[in-house]
């Protein structure tokens, strides 16, 4: 048995299929572990979703922020943009059953010495408060007051963090660092930079690279960064490596951390999305 993380699909559902056929995947043996964002800017939404739900117990997923975006757009909270390609999945005759499935998805996934989110953790968040601050999120996701989530999370300011909020602003804060945290100072005030590392705001930096953070007793599984790039460092593994804007698709078997990659399959058919490697992630 083998365990695969991959980084973000995006619609990119030839480029996932050339990947598993790569690393001789056995749905009946083998897991994958998804680092979110597996829909939008890609030409195939819809086909990815309906592989990844039909995979059940052989798949961990978490949440990414266009993932979320979804799931907003799917509930007329906000409008599609010109560079989204998610109008298959709001056409399918099974869209309500997948973005049921969808929303039940969790935030992380802790499993041994390995934790999985999409983006980030604050440096003040321990793993045990990660977790804690996670399930929040997921209770109200998956309950039913989503809605009323969704609708703050995409038209009410998010504040910067404070074990004091409560109500909303708590979950959608908790929300904004798993699912797009970059950068922060050393107390937790983050950034919106989407950039590369290297230039990263003067007082900022990579989330993963502050001095003292407290969660270096797991390695934690992101993705979310494509500019940031395939980065495998011993507590943490960066595995966003741009497929959908035309570079590889990137997965990690997690018993010897070993690296496959298959290049994009997809550009061809979705030219008019690859143009802006750092744009809205």
């Amino acid at each position: 048995m083998a365990t695969y993380a991959i980084g973000d699909i995006q619609g990119c559902f030839n480029s996932l299929r050339h990947l598993l056929d790569r690393v001789s995947f056995q749905p009946h043996v083998d897991r994958l572990w998804l680092v979110g964002d597996l829909v939008n800017r890609g030409p195939e939404s819809l086909n990815v979703l309906r592989y990844i739900e039909q995979l059940g117990q052989a798949v961990r997923v978490v949440i990414g922020n266009h993932d979320l975006f979804l799931l907003a757009v799917a509930e007329g909270i906000v409008p599609l943009r010109p560079k989204d390609t998610i109008q298959d999945v709001l056409a399918a005759p099974d869209r309500d059953e997948l973005l049921a499935w969808l929303r039940q998805q969790p935030l992380h996934h802790r499993e041994g010495e390995y934790f999985m989110i999409h983006a980030g953790l604050l440096p003040l968040w321990t793993i045990k408060e990660a977790i804690v601050y996670a399930q929040e999120v997921e209770a109200v996701l998956a309950g039913p007051d989503y809605r009323v989530f969704l609708q703050q999370l995409f038209h009410r300011p998010t504040p910067q963090w404070s074990d004091n909020l409560r109500g909303w602003e708590r979950l959608t804060c908790i929300t904004r660092v798993l699912t797009r945290l970059r950068t922060c100072t050393p107390t937790g005030a983050m950034s919106n930079f989407s950039g590369p590392p290297e230039d990263t705001p003067t007082g900022f930096a990579p989330w993963f690279r502050v001095p003292d953070r407290r969660s270096t007793n797991a390695t934690i599984i992101t993705g979310h960064w494509a500019a940031l790039g395939l980065r495998l460092e011993p507590n943490h593994l960066a595995i966003d490596s741009g497929c959908v804007w035309g570079r590889q698709l990137t997965a990690v078997r997690l018993e010897d951390r070993s690296v496959s990659q298959v290049e994009c399959a997809d550009r061809q058919s979705s030219t008019n999305v690859f143009r802006q490697i750092i744009s809205d992630q």
